[in-house]
């Protein structure tokens, strides 16, 4: 996903606007405790880990409200009088631990639960948090996606916690079990599979959703709206499951007709799917206010603008590749930091343009070669380190540029023009196996890599990596680097871009 964001003092509100949230229950502190993750500090909390999270939203279409209980099971990792949750903009109507009624405030992006007695190290427990959301609430950055029919989520990178409180970093990965009650003419989903449908006999129908697999917070989709459900066969039996908003859903079938092909591609690169099923969800809204983003790789089910899904496969081939490759790099293996975050998008972006190259479809410039866009590419290297800084060390204020996606996605050629193709290719399916359904560091990458190629490249992945020049591409002596200009040329438009809904813009 790209955006460009908001720097994280952006809790620096005016007086008007911190009213504003404080009425409804955001507070307006600038500080909090966190893991200390080199570009969101205060996200996460320390203390306990989330082993499971049993999520119900309740839609009201009355007051376009959401009624919602999180229930958080973790277990601690030392003796603690109370603990935090990621929150904000969350009306909390009580909080209970282990069954019993705990005291709690809200402060900053968090919120502290006392329980009535210390909590020993080891110990399993679970806390149920009620509360009330708007989506449609002004917060200094959110996870909601308005709809005129009801809403989707959008969590990355740190606004999961603005839709259920968490432990809202991709370390802590957890188990998640997602109800949804709808009235009767909407449709509420989640990611993983539908496990159970109750109709309610008042005009509202809950369902329940289970992912098989660990999911990182920032991933979870629930939404709801005039919906339909497209059921599909993918390669090997694996289930496709659109959903689609119902008025649109003619028109979106040409793009989702493209996904079961767009597998057996990806399998043939990076071996089996990870997951339990597939899909598609267009949120039922072009809104840029309320949908600042293209597409963005929810677990099992990817959120997209409707209306980008309605153009010509060489229009979107690339990029809904580069959101089907998050399958495996971002939401099977993680970023154990958000510095780690090359990881996720310098693969999509690596295999996107791949695909293609492959197909001959010319880029914004022409090019029809993977090599030429490197080339153009390697040109604007130490522009994009002097502007954005290198790969692997972004900062909140340029996580999503350029340099972590196509700039991520050259360390990856060069990469490859060293090793050669075949071991590339033992590199990236060993990482994904090692990895598999956990997190990874940038360091974990370069030991497999090694590992797997036979050769220190330590010092290379590095050098391309952490460094504020760019290396020499290998193979390719002639590659030459633009010089730094204090008023930098226009970046290189991203063919294959996502986004994040917040404050910045595509």
């Amino acid at each position: 996903m790209i955006t460009l964001l908001r720097p994280r003092a952006r809790l620096a509100l005016t007086l008007a606007l911190s009213a504003a949230l404080l009425s409804a229950g955001v507070p307006s502190a600038t500080a909090a405790d966190g893991l200390g993750d080199p570009v969101f500090p205060s996200l996460g909390n320390t203390g306990y880990r989330a082993l499971a999270y049993d999520l119900a939203f309740e839609y009201r279409a009355d007051t376009r409200t959401v009624d919602a209980t999180a229930v958080i099971t973790a277990r601690t990792s030392r003796t603690l009088a109370g603990l935090s949750l990621d929150a904000l903009g969350l009306k909390v109507r009580a909080v209970r631990v282990d069954g019993r009624p705990a005291a709690f405030t809200a402060h900053d992006e968090k919120l502290t639960v006392t329980p009535a007695k210390r909590l020993p190290r080891g110990a399993t427990v679970r806390l149920a948090v009620e509360y009330t959301a708007d989506p449609r609430a002004k917060l200094p950055h959110t996870g909601w996606v308005p709809t005129p029919d009801g809403f989707a989520v959008a969590g990355q990178p740190d606004s999961a916690h603005t839709v259920f409180p968490c432990n809202d970093h991709p370390s802590d990965k957890a188990r998640f079990t997602i109800a949804v009650t709808a009235p009767d003419s909407l449709l509420g989903v989640a990611n993983g599979e539908l496990a159970d449908t109750e109709r309610l006999g008042d005009g509202r129908t809950t369902r329940r959703y289970v992912s098989r697999e660990p999911m990182a917070t920032e991933l979870v989709q629930v939404s709801v709206g005039d919906y339909t459900v497209r059921e599909r066969t993918g390669p090997h039996g694996l289930p496709l499951r659109d959903v689609v908003p119902t008025a649109r859903a003619a028109g979106l079938e040409p793009a989702l007709n493209l996904t079961a092909d767009q597998l057996s591609w990806a399998e043939q690169h990076l071996g089996p799917f990870p997951f339990e099923s597939y899909g598609l969800m267009p949120a039922n809204t072009d809104d840029p206010a309320a949908f600042a983003f293209t597409g963005l790789e929810t677990q099992t089910l990817t959120l997209y603008k409707p209306n980008f899904l309605r153009q010509s496969e060489s229009a979107i081939g690339s990029h809904m590749m580069h959101e089907l490759v998050h399958s495996w790099f971002g939401d099977s293996v993680s970023p154990a930091t958000w510095a780690d975050l090359w990881l996720n998008e310098g693969h999509a972006d690596f295999y996107g343009l791949t695909y293609r190259y492959e197909r001959g479809w010319p880029d914004a410039w022409g090019y029809t070669t993977q090599a030429d866009r490197m080339r153009y590419l390697y040109g604007l290297g130490d522009q994009w380190r002097h502007d954005a800084g290198a790969v692997a060390s972004p900062t909140a204020g340029h996580l999503f540029d350029d340099q972590r996606y196509t700039g991520g996605a050259l360390v990856l050629f060069a990469l490859r023009e060293k090793v050669g193709a075949d071991t590339f290719d033992r590199i990236e399916r060993t990482f994904l196996s090692q990895h598999r359904y956990a997190t990874a560091t940038t360091e974990d990458y370069v030991r497999t890599a090694s590992a797997v190629s036979g050769q220190d490249l330590g010092g290379f992945l590095t050098d391309w990596l952490y460094g504020l020049r760019t290396p020499p591409m290998p193979g390719h002596p002639d590659w030459t680097v633009g010089p730094v200009s204090s008023t930098p040329p226009a970046a290189a438009r991203r063919l294959e871009t996502e986004a994040v809904q917040g404050s910045g813009t595509l």
